[in-house]
């Protein structure tokens, strides 16, 4: 992580600030002892903050061999602090403290990462933190994969293009732009009508129809995606500061990307630890263009991870981030 996201996180390192951002999230969801629990929980959460920021910083200048590791408890010590503000008694079990997913057992032949797996397990911090940071339920037992998560990430966009020969999303306009023009070619990969997808489109996103042409339709805002710190459904590309919609109607549907990053990095980072030969082998013979898809993730996601967590702090003090 660049030094420049560490500063963000520098006024929550404070017991003073810590307790104000707990307080005002407490009272919001009128949570009895509001002030003493806030008080209670202001160092936890500022140990949280600084052990997230220091496995980040370190990742930033370690060998990718263990980069994923650092990087997934760096973002699980983060979480956690955010976590607390919406759940003042975390940990309250250890049925939270588990992962809450699982991999696959993995073929040692032709193994590809693209096509590999995770499981949602029953309990853990990932159902955990999804419900209760997002309102977001997940189903034990569901299955995500790599590829879908990763071809929601588009700043991958021109390395999926040229590894996999894919386009998985459609540019629909920048993140300060009133409205969002989708073009119509989208009808044949939703195999919807035009009046079908505008139904769908506005029962999944927060945009109601404003004109229509014979190449796109524009969709106007409902609210402000700038103080938004998902941008879910439709997908951010947080270097170039634009929007996408999902070319599969499937994934248009709210999944803060955050979520994607715990489960991809959850996987690199068991591969790390338990698939050691091949992780070797990716790393050092170039065999797969793997290896270009997940280089350019650990850069994105470096930054992201504290992008949308900062992100998720200024929200629960009411403040809006600068676009």
């Amino acid at each position: 992580m660049t030094a420049s996201f560490s500063h963000l996180f520098y006024p929550f390192q404070s017991v003073e600030t810590a307790q104000k951002l707990l307080k005002a999230s407490y009272q919001k969801q009128q949570i009895e002892q509001y002030e003493q629990k806030s008080y209670h929980n202001s160092y936890s959460f500022i140990y949280y903050v600084e052990h997230g920021l220091t496995y980040l910083q370190q990742a930033n200048s370690t060998p990718t061999s263990i980069k994923p590791v650092l990087m997934f408890y760096g973002m699980v010590q983060l979480i956690k602090a955010c976590l607390l503000t919406v759940d003042p008694s975390y940990p309250e079990s250890t049925s939270v403290l588990a992962h809450g997913v699982s991999t696959r057992k993995r073929k040692k032949q032709s193994y590809e990462f693209i096509q590999d797996e995770v499981k949602v397990q029953k309990n853990g911090l990932f159902s955990h933190f999804s419900d209760k940071m997002f309102h977001v339920k997940q189903t034990e037992g569901t299955k995500y994969s790599m590829r879908d998560l990763l071809f929601s990430i588009p700043e991958l966009e021109t390395t999926i293009k040229i590894t996999k020969n894919k386009a998985p999303f459609l540019f629909v306009g920048k993140v300060t732009d009133e409205f969002v023009k989708v073009p119509l070619t989208i009808l044949d990969d939703y195999k919807m009508t035009k009046d079908r997808f505008v139904q769908y489109f506005i029962k999944q996103a927060h945009y109601n129809l404003d004109s229509a042409t014979d190449k796109y339709l524009q969709f106007k805002r409902v609210e402000n995606p700038v103080a938004n710190v998902n941008y879910s459904p439709l997908l951010y590309n947080h270097q170039k500061d634009t929007l996408y919609i999902p070319r599969r109607k499937e994934q248009l549907t709210f999944f803060p990307e955050i979520l994607s990053h715990y489960l991809l990095l959850y996987n690199l980072s068991m591969i790390c630890r338990y698939e050691t030969e091949w992780w070797g082998e990716l790393l050092h013979t170039f065999n797969s263009s793997d290896l270009s898809l997940i280089n350019e993730l650990l850069d994105v996601a470096s930054l992201k991870i504290p992008y949308y967590l900062h992100g998720y702090l200024l929200n629960t003090l009411g403040i809006d981030r600068e676009a």
